[in-house]
């Protein structure tokens, strides 16, 4: 199809049509030169077809779907070709379904536990979360179906998400915000890119030209559209000006109208609207030519490689005195609502209807157990009765669990929430189990970090997420032992809300969110500050035991053009068959700019017999070692030491390693009267030009120092303490004393120290 040439004949009006949805999910067709319209819907995790006339946050409409395990379960699975698989069947039922597109994956930044959407988002780490969105955006386009990554960009609160300005430097956006998007345009290619709702530094989203045609398509290589989020556009003109290809859902003709007046007003080149109806209908016939509605679509299938999926992504946080797995030939009471009726999913625009789900209890109908209500899911508070019978099963039973979590109103898009807890009935309700059962364990439901008042009173804790519709065959799959958990947090789980780097900034003043804790978000802030958390990044048990040995580096010494390759030994030193997850941290051990202590690089999840060792091997390259340098608007290698750590979690790495890597950019130099000698002194060459300047100074300087005073004062004056003391002296302190470098030569010297002479 010749794109070009079929734009060429579409009218003005026809072309400007084309840039706004024709209704809620469907891009317009242009009927007189054969241009279908295309279909797009909501995901990540599964199909959320409705017809266009459904309102856009009801399920009533929606067809029956399969719902898979949440991004923030499956980032915990820490495991990118079991996420392809499961993007590979969401494919095959979009092309049975006849969707061109579906929208996400979401790839926000979790910068705090608050945001209500954190269970839509893979993680606080960029990098884990840019290997799993690309993963899933693999597996889908596998399909011949595009994606649509999303909120581009800096959208990590619901809190007046459509008005607010998340207010970011350069450094952190590039280092925190962008990197996961970066990943997975450069690696997966996405057909499609949704923008924000929010401004950024006080610009909209939907039209920055900085962020949507600067950043995303030159400097990245972006080639599909831009759609934005549905009534994310303030100025629709600006809009196409700036990149921004789709409006969706329709405007009814008015943004249309508006970008025609501006074309024949020469207020917007209409090459811009070509641009952009070209990119639009790239996509639109890259799905119509592929387009497989003859695809079989099996849900049953599908119900259960969720199943499989979720029991992958289950982190176990507590086993104490090995009480878990359970035993089956032992009573075991299930307690809480959600044993019966699981959440497992969020709401807002990605909620699925289900075509079944599986509860823990239905999971486990052929075993020995003892259910108890606990507390009803939509009450804070509960009855005395719900409270003292389920006492009473836990005390009739060997293990008892709870099944607890935050219900729907807790967590969603569309607002935040104003705490970390869990309902109080439920809070309750673990308590009166823990003191009438020893052996209580719970199981969570939820889509980002909880406090746990409760956590020393239990024998164990199992984080379960929101793991889609078959979470109750998972969850008793690791119970029970069929099913060895593997799951790593995606996130620090802090011991209280306050503990969190964005507790003081968090939602903003009015329409300004400050994201003033910068790059430290999460175990970048936490461990920088060696902080207590209740569990660190990176951090999950096993049935089975793990040893790390054997870390090796190829080279000692590196440049930054070069690569780092990294083998370490992993070994099952347990009695069972487990899998591990093995993560990669690099740190700056001799930094000038304020980094993080260690940055996650790289991870590999491997699968071991009993007394089963094998080596894993990374490959680091130029980027594990920069930094975002904000002189240059570039990666930056300083030049020195860097720490290379591998383990179990951000706060067990037992081995350790160093590199030296040599930097081959030389940043500009531009010194004036006022940069002071450490900064001067810390650069080679401009401290070869000084240091005949310096000699003069300190003698003049310590022969001033030495004059009057106590003798004991004098002889306090040593030479370190005056080096010390000129350091924050700036250059033109010479001139202060007598016998200093004269004012003539002043121009010559900063000549010589910005290599200009």
């Amino acid at each position: 199809m010749d794109i070009k040439a079929l734009v060429s004949q579409m009218t003005l009006e026809e072309k400007a049509g084309l840039c706004s949805g024709d209704d809620f999910w469907h891009t317009k067709a242009v009927e007189r030169l054969g241009i279908p319209r295309s279909m797009v819907s909501d995901g990540p995790h599964g199909l959320r077809k409705q017809d266009e006339e459904a309102d856009h946050l009801g399920i009533n409409d929606s067809i029956k779907a399969v719902c898979f395990p949440t991004a923030c379960a499956t980032a915990a699975s820490f495991d990118p070709d079991m996420i392809r698989e499961m993007g590979e069947a969401i494919g095959d039922s979009c092309q049975h379904e006849k969707l061109s597109v579906v929208l996400g994956p979401a790839v926000n930044i979790k910068r705090s536990p608050l945001c209500g959407r954190n269970f839509e988002y893979f993680s606080e780490d960029p990098y884990l979360a840019g290997k799993m969105a690309t993963a899933i955006i693999q597996g889908i386009q596998s399909r011949n179906v595009g994606t649509s990554i999303k909120h581009f960009a800096l959208n990590s609160q619901e809190h007046r998400r459509m008005s607010s300005s998340s207010d970011a430097d350069e450094r952190t956006i590039r280092e925190i915000y962008f990197p996961a998007f970066e990943m997975a345009v450069k690696e997966a290619k996405p057909w499609t890119v949704m923008c924000s709702y929010n401004r950024i530094n006080g610009v909209y989203a939907s039209e920055n030209p900085w962020l949507l045609t600067d950043v995303l398509r030159k400097e990245w290589g972006f080639e599909g559209y831009v759609m934005s989020d549905w009534g994310a556009v303030s100025d629709r003109v600006a809009g196409v000006a700036a990149g921004l290809d789709l409006e969706m859902p329709s405007s009814g003709g008015v943004n249309d109208r508006k970008i025609v007046e501006a074309v024949k007003a020469g207020k917007l080149d209409e090459k811009l609207v070509d641009l952009a109806c070209e990119r639009i209908l790239n996509i639109v016939y890259r799905y119509a030519e592929n387009a497989k509605p003859e695809t079989p679509w099996d849900k049953e299938a599908q119900h259960a490689q969720a199943a499989d999926i979720a029991a992958e992504c289950m982190v176990l946080l507590k086993n104490e005195e090995g009480v878990l797995p359970l035993n089956k030939a032992d009573e075991i009471a299930f307690i809480g609502e959600f044993a019966e009726k699981p959440r497992f999913q969020g709401g807002g625009s990605s909620h699925i209807n289900c075509f079944k789900t599986t509860g823990a209890l239905e999971a486990a109908k052929d075993l020995k157990i003892i259910y108890a209500r606990g507390y009803d899911v939509a009450a804070d508070d509960a009855p005395a009765e719900m409270i003292a019978e389920a006492v009473a099963a836990a005390k009739k039973a060997k293990v008892a669990v709870v099944f607890a979590g935050l219900p729907d109103s807790y967590e969603s898009e569309g607002y935040d929430r104003s705490h970390m807890r869990m309902p109080a009935c439920q809070n309750k309700l673990i308590e009166a189990v823990a003191k009438a059962n020893p052996n209580t364990v719970v199981v969570l439901h939820n889509g980002a970090p909880v406090e746990m008042p409760w956590i020393s009173r239990v024998k164990a804790v199992l984080e379960a997420y929101l793991c889609g519709q078959a979470v109750g065959e998972a969850a008793v799959r690791v119970l029970f032992g069929d099913v060895n958990p593997c799951g790593r947090l995606p996130e620090t789980f802090p011991l209280k809300l306050e503990d969190n780097p964005s507790y003081l900034y968090y939602g903003g003043e009015g329409d300004v969110a400050e994201y003033r804790e910068g790059v430290f978000v999460g175990y970048r802030y936490y461990d920088k500050k060696k902080m207590e958390v209740l569990f660190p990044f990176g951090y999950g048990l096993s049935y089975t035991t793990f040893e790390y040995t054997g870390l090796k580096l190829s080279a000692e010494k590196i440049k930054d053009t070069g690569v780092l390759n990294v083998t370490v030994t992993v070994k099952n030193t347990g009695s069972c068959a487990g899998k591990t997850v093995v993560q990669l941290y690099v740190g700056d051990a001799e930094s000038t700019p304020i980094r993080p202590v260690r940055e996650l690089k790289g991870f590999v999840k491997i699968a071991l017999q009993p007394g089963e060792s094998k080596e894993v091997f990374f490959t680091l390259d130029k980027r594990a070692f920069a930094y975002w340098n904000r002189q240059i608007h570039d990666w930056h290698v300083e030049s020195g030491t860097f720490t290379i750590e591998a383990g179990g979690s951000s706060r067990d790495l037992p081995l350790k390693a160093e590199v030296v890597v040599e930097s081959t950019v030389e940043l500009p130099r531009r010194y004036t009267m006022d940069s002071i000698f450490m900064d001067i002194m810390a650069d080679p060459k401009a401290k070869a030009v000084m240091m005949p300047v310096i000699r003069q100074t300190m003698a003049i300087f310590g022969n001033n120092e030495r004059e009057g005073g106590t003798e004991a004062a004098k002889e306090a004056v040593t030479e370190d303490m005056t080096v010390a003391m000129m350091n924050y002296m700036p250059l033109r302190g010479v001139f202060s004393f007598g016998g200093g470098i004269p004012a003539e030569q002043a121009d010559e010297l900063l000549k010589k120290l910005n290599g200009e002479g």
